[in-house]
């Protein structure tokens, strides 16, 4: 009996295949042409090796990861999160130099916890300084137009006391109207020596027309006042009137019309004769 034994036949592995890569290249600010790298990729770490800076802003200190490859552009942007300082208002210097926003950080010889230091623009302060002044002068404007107004508020009250008391047919004195006149045009002047601008400017004309119309209120309560009294002044009691009448003999001032008197003309014709 013959048995029959079946082999298998193990295929050979295949050669792999050749990966055919494709090298992107760039040139940086030396000149150099170098293997194009792509900003926080994870697949090589030899890449793109993350490093730690170290920036002094004026008394504070910010530390920074960032890839080595980064330019000194993407590092302010980092910054301007952390200081709140736009990018273009920030200058950058390393080792002494001002570096731009195109440089690289490891062609500029940034490495792991090397110190960079970060200035502000001088225009930007410059500008931050004027802003401020203004912020001040503002502040300033509302705080004095709002000590006016509590002035005039109480003033307010006395003057409204007058109205109602004149609508009732109560006596004003007239020492009163004028010593509120007077405090009013105080608080008036002390609202147009005061600088404003923008909003404080809108609160301080508003409060002008209003200490103007108390005003006006005064004025027409002494109107009111001074043509009553005069109206009072024309008015005169009373009389009887007697006329009594004298008789003349020439009939003048009597109820009767005199007798007409006729007189008679004698005309006579004596011519004297002269030598």
């Amino acid at each position: 009996m013959m048995v029959k034994t079946s082999s298998t036949t193990k295929s050979k592995p295949k050669p792999p295949k050749s990966i055919e890569t494709t090298i992107d290249w760039e040139v940086r600010p030396g000149g150099m042409l170098v293997q194009k790298r792509v900003v926080g990729s994870d697949s090589d770490p030899d890449i793109s090796p993350i490093i730690n800076i170290k920036v002094s802003h004026d008394s504070y200190h910010h530390h920074i990861s960032i890839p080595s490859h980064s330019t000194f552009g993407d590092l302010k942007k980092m910054l301007a999160r952390e200081t709140k300082l736009e990018a273009k208002d920030q200058r950058l210097l390393f080792r002494g130099k001002e570096k731009g926003d195109d440089e690289c950080l490891d062609m500029a010889g940034v490495k792991d916890m090397s110190k960079v230091i970060l200035l502000e623009d001088p225009a930007s302060k410059e500008r931050k300084l004027l802003d401020k002044s203004k912020n001040r002068a503002q502040l300033q404007a509302y705080d004095a137009v709002a000590k006016v107004r509590a002035e005039v508020d109480k003033l307010a009250d006395k003057v409204v006391a007058l109205e109602t008391s004149a609508k009732n047919g109560i006596k004003i004195v007239d020492k009163d109207v004028e010593v509120l006149t007077e405090l009013l045009m105080k608080e008036l002047l002390k609202l147009d020596g005061i600088e404003a601008e923008g909003e404080a400017k809108a609160q301080r004309r508003i409060e002008v027309r209003r200490v103007q119309g108390f005003v006006d209120t005064l004025d027409n309560l002494k109107l009111m006042k001074s043509t009553k009294t005069h109206v009072d002044k024309r008015v005169l009691p009373a009389a009887s009137v007697t006329t009594k009448w004298e008789t003349f003999d020439s009939g003048v001032g009597s109820l009767n019309a005199p007798n007409h008197v006729q007189t008679s003309t004698k005309i006579t014709k004596e011519w004297e004769q002269f030598e």
